[in-house]
Order: C-alpha cells, then sequence, then structure tokens
C-alpha cells in the first residue's frame, strides 16, 4: 500500500504535489492541526505527518497515532511536539534547520539596522508629523564589534553578512572549531570576554538548559555599556526581566526582539520601552523561506517512507540515500546480533560493547549502534524500538562502548557485539556477505558460520561422542525438522556450540526435553 501523509497545518501547494509525485498518498488538511479532537480522531490513519507551528504533538496525540513513522516539521522549532514521547513510540522526528536560515541571518542584520538607527520610532515620528531630525542621532556599524553567541548555520550567514558591512566579528560556541572559526572569519572567545567587547551582540543558539537566560542580569552587568542587543532565535535566551532594568539604566542602549518567552507575546514590559524594537516571529517569514521549509520536508518525509533515508531527524542518526542501500544490511545484521545475545542474558546488563571491524568501521556506525541495542533490549522489553532504545540504555545506566579498526582477520566487515552483565560477558560476531544475508561467524569465541534465519535454537553442550547423534534423534521424535545444523567448539573436550535453523516454533514442553538431553548445559529458542 501506498504510504499515507497528513498536512495539517498550511503548506506550499508545491509541496503537496512533491509527495504526489514520491507516489506518496496526501491529505491536504490545512485547518485541522487547530482542531485537536479531530485530529486526534485521524490521525492513527496516517504513516507521516507534515506540520509546522499550530500542530501540536502532545502524548497523548501521539499516543493515538497507532500509524505513525515520521514527523516532519517546516522549520527550525519543534517546540510543539513532544519528542520524548515520539521517540519512546519509535516515531522519527524530523525539523528541516536550513531552509530558513538565510531569511532568519537577513531578519538579523536588518534588526541590527533598525537598532543602530532607531528607524521604528524615527518613523512613527515622522509619520506624526514631527521632524526630530537630532532626536534620532544613531551609530554607524562599520568598525563596530559584532558578538555572535551561537555560530552554527544561522550565526555563520550573519558572520559573513556582518563582515560585508566591515564589522569585526567574534563568536562564543562551545562547538565551533579553531579551523571554522578561521574559515567563517571570526575570533572565538569565551562568553564572558565577548559581553566585554562587543559592541553588537545577537544570538543564534537552541533553547535548551545550557542556555536558558544565557543572557541574564550577571552577564549584562559584564556588557560593555551602551551595547545593543539582538535575539531573533528563541525567547527564553534572555532574561526578559533583567534586560528591562539593563535597557532603563542605560547599560543597554537597545534591544531588537524578534522572540519572547512567551508567544504571542500581545502584553510585554518591554514593549513600554522606546528602546526596544520588537517584531512578531518574522524571523522566516519570508516567501522564500516558507517555499523552502515547505518543499524540504515533504521531500524528507518521501524518501524516509519510501526509501528509509533519514535526514535532519531530531532523535535518530541520519541516513543519507546513497548511505542507505550499503548501511541497511548492516544494520540488520547488527539488530541480529544484539537480539541473539539479548535472547541468551537473563540477568541485568551493565554494558554493550560493539565492535566495527573493515570496511564497515568506515561507514556511518551510528544507526547500526542504535539497531543493535534495540536488538539487546527487545527481548526484555517488547516495546522498545530502534529510535527510542539508545536513550532508554542510558536512562537505565547501560553503557554503550563503541571501537572502530581496520581489518584484522579473514573477514573484510566483521561486527562483533559483547554483552557484559553482573555475571559475565557474552560476545557474537557476524558478517554480511556479497548477497547481503546477515551471517553469524563467532559466538563465545567460537568460530562458526550460521545463517540467521526466524527459528532457530542454540545448544550449549559438553564435547562428547555421540551427542549430537543423540540430539538429531531426539528432535526427529518430537517432530522437528532440522533446516540447518551448524557447529562449533574451542578445543577438543571444552564445551561445544550446536546452532539449528529448524521448521517452526519450539514449544516450552520441546525445549524442556531437549535441555534434559545428557550433556547439555543451556538449550534456548531463539526467533528474529
Amino acid at each position: 500500500m501506498m504510504p499515507k501523509v497528513l498536512v495539517s497545518d498550511k503548506l506550499s501547494m508545491a509541496a503537496v504535489q512533491i509527495f504526489k509525485d514520491n507516489g506518496v498518498e496526501v491529505d491536504y488538511l490545512p485547518d485541522l492541526g487547530k482542531d485537536k479532537e479531530k485530529l486526534l480522531e485521524v490521525i492513527g490513519q496516517y504513516d507521516g505527518l507534515a506540520i509546522r507551528s499550530a500542530t501540536k504533538m502532545t502524548e497523548k496525540m501521539i499516543a493515538a497515532a497507532t500509524n505513525l513513522k515520521v514527523i516532519g516539521r517546516a522549520g527550525i522549532g519543534v517546540d510543539n511536539v513532544d519528542i520524548p514521547a515520539a521517540t519512546k513510540k519509535g516515531i522519527i522526528v524530523m525539523n528541516t534547520p536550513f531552509g530558513n536560515s538565510i531569511t532568519t541571518a537577513e531578519h538579523a542584520i536588518a534588526m541590527m539596522m533598525a537598532l543602530a538607527r532607531q528607524l521604528p520610532e524615527a518613523d512613527a515620528s515622522t509619520r506624526a508629523g514631527k521632524w526630530e531630525k537630532n532626536r534620532f542621532m544613531g551609530v554607524e556599524v562599520t568598525s563596530k564589534t559584532l558578538g555572535l553567541i551561537g555560530a552554527g548555520n544561522i550565526g555563520s550567514i550573519v558572520a559573513d553578512r556582518a563582515q560585508g558591512l566591515r564589522m569585526k566579528v567574534i563568536a562564543f560556541d562551545p562547538f565551533l572549531t579553531p579551523e571554522r572559526a578561521v574559515e567563517i572569519g571570526v575570533e572565538k572567545v569565551e562568553l564572558d570576554e565577548l559581553l566585554g567587547r562587543a559592541d553588537f551582540i545577537t544570538l543564534h543558539t537552541p533553547l535548551i538548559d545550557a542556555t536558558r537566560n544565557i543572557i541574564d542580569a550577571a552577564a549584562l552587568a559584564k556588557t560593555k555599556k551602551g551595547v545593543r542587543i539582538i535575539n531573533c532565535a528563541r525567547g527564553g535566551l534572555i532574561d526578559e526581566a533583567a534586560l528591562y532594568e539593563a535597557l532603563k539604566s542605560g547599560q543597554v542602549a537597545g534591544a531588537a526582539l524578534d522572540v519572547f518567552l512567551e508567544e504571542p507575546a500581545t502584553a510585554n514590559p518591554l514593549f513600554e520601552l522606546a528602546n526596544v524594537i520588537a517584531t512578531p516571529h518574522l524571523g522566516a517569514s519570508t516567501s522564500e523561506a516558507q517555499e523552502n521549509v515547505a518543499l524540504q520536508v515533504a521531500e524528507q518525509i518521501s524518501a524516509y517512507l519510501n526509501a528509509g533515508e533519514i535526514t535532519n531527524a531530531l532523535n535518530f542518526p541520519s541516513i543519507s540515500a546513497e548511505e542507505a542501500p550499503r548501511l541497511t544490511p548492516f544494520i540488520k545484521l547488527a539488530e541480529m546480533l544484539g537480539s541473539f545475545a539479548g535472547q541468551l542474558t537473563e540477568t541485568a546488563i551493565k554494558g554493550i560493547k560493539i565492535e566495527f571491524e573493515g570496511d564497515v568501521a568506515s561507514m556511518n556506525t551510528r544507526p547500526m549502534v542504535a539497531s543493535a541495542v534495540y536488538g539487546v533490549m527487545r527481548p526484555m522489553m517488547p516495546d522498545v524500538n530502534m529510535v527510542s532504545a539508545p536513550q532508554i540504555a542510558k536512562d537505565r545506566g547501560i553503557g554503550v562502548e563503541v571501537v572502530t579498526r581496520e581489518q584484522q582477520g579473514a573477514y573484510e566487515n566483521y561486527i562483533r557485539l559483547t554483552v557484559v552483565t553482573e555475571r559475565q560477558e557474552r560476545a557474537v560476531a557476524g558478517t554480511v556477505f556479497a548477497s547481503g544475508k546477515p551471517r553469524i561467524i563467532q559466538v563465545k569465541n567460537i568460530n562458526m558460520e550460521a545463517e540467521l534465519t526466524p527459528s532457530m535454537l542454540y545448544v550449549t553442550n559438553e564435547d562428547k561422542p555421540g551427542h549430537i547423534g543423540r540430539m538429531g534423534t531426539l528432535l526427529g521424535t518430537l517432530g522437528i525438522n532440522i533446516a540447518n545444523f551448524n557447529l562449533g567448539r574451542a578445543e577438543q573436550g571444552a564445551d561445544a556450540i550446536a546452532l539449528l535453523s529448524i521448521d517452526g516454533e519450539l514449544s516450552e514442553a520441546q525445549l524442556s526435553e531437549i535441555a534434559s538431553l545428557e550433556g547439555v548445559k543451556q538449550a534456548k529458542a531463539l526467533r528474529f
């Protein structure tokens, strides 16, 4: 069946056409996002959801979205999506972080220029019949220092435009490397230095715990007297009460704000001040930006539903269109290795170690790691999924270690997964052959080769003559047909392993009889 997508907010009709061109059935209901009860009724019918800001995907709404696989937000902010609830349910949440970058950066520059020349107030005065030429004394931006808080995609565009205005640009961003700073032409500094040096400060960072109120009373006290502040990023980055006092005292000469702690901002003490410019969250409001993000989200949702390509996901590693065909067999292998180890684990898990060797080590390993962790946890937690597994592991204190290295053995690609419990470590390794099928090549350091099939029997037994014959006879008596029989041992007389592909599933009674066979130490039915 064709995947089905709901567009519940206003998006460009060109986006709707993109869905259709990609073989995706689409319902364009742009006012539905505002009707919570109606949306709750119908959301379970859809595989994908394309939204802007009007649709609120709460935990309750996500619980009702029984078939939903992906939510795409046309824009950067996803404050209207309960990402933890979506993650728990295995729903990919995407945004379009680059579709409105230029527009937002240009708005910040426009706000800076308007602030420097007091344009809104001068406009209002002139329209009122006044001619207060001497009242509106502005400042030049040329040769002034612009301080960027956040030098990511939007911040770097602002830096470029500011340099074109002959400004000196300094930046505070913990993730900005020295090489990247040189590339975009900014000086990387610590926050306190930026506060003390900047004539203008503009914010371009997401709102997270580390950035909430990053400009507070203490920060404002460190700024150069007469600084001008621009925020076109997120409300909550600035302590509005502290900014109000700093604007009244003259510590801050002016502020240009496109975002506020509470939106819509219909009443805010800052609006009383003449040295404040306020706009109603217009950062992304250009026709070009609206078109760009709409087209981008339609392309991303279609690519995920049709080909498994994951772009700009906020709760799962991205997988490009080029990577997807090559990665898919290894993602499946990682999941099956995890499931193999997880089904044999009976005590609390302390850690998971995943080793990638050979060509696979140079691939995008993050989706494979998520898949492996999912495989390990699935036997114990039926509701876990590939999206939620890494977060659940973290919440439960399960350490995940990843190792990559060049080829050392006979296999061009090799994944080894080790589960560490309170009592032991259990390792299993596998590879993907040219056929694309995952295969087990090692269990508990014992070399063997076995195709992973839907129903398998795993047996650890004493390495003594006659055991295999007795097991075969018993399985025949129990009516169990063997599709493949794979054996391995570390050395003569040590424990041996038998891994059998069987037709159908074993009952508890059948498994109990196998476990009671002479010489058997462990018998486990595995399902993949």
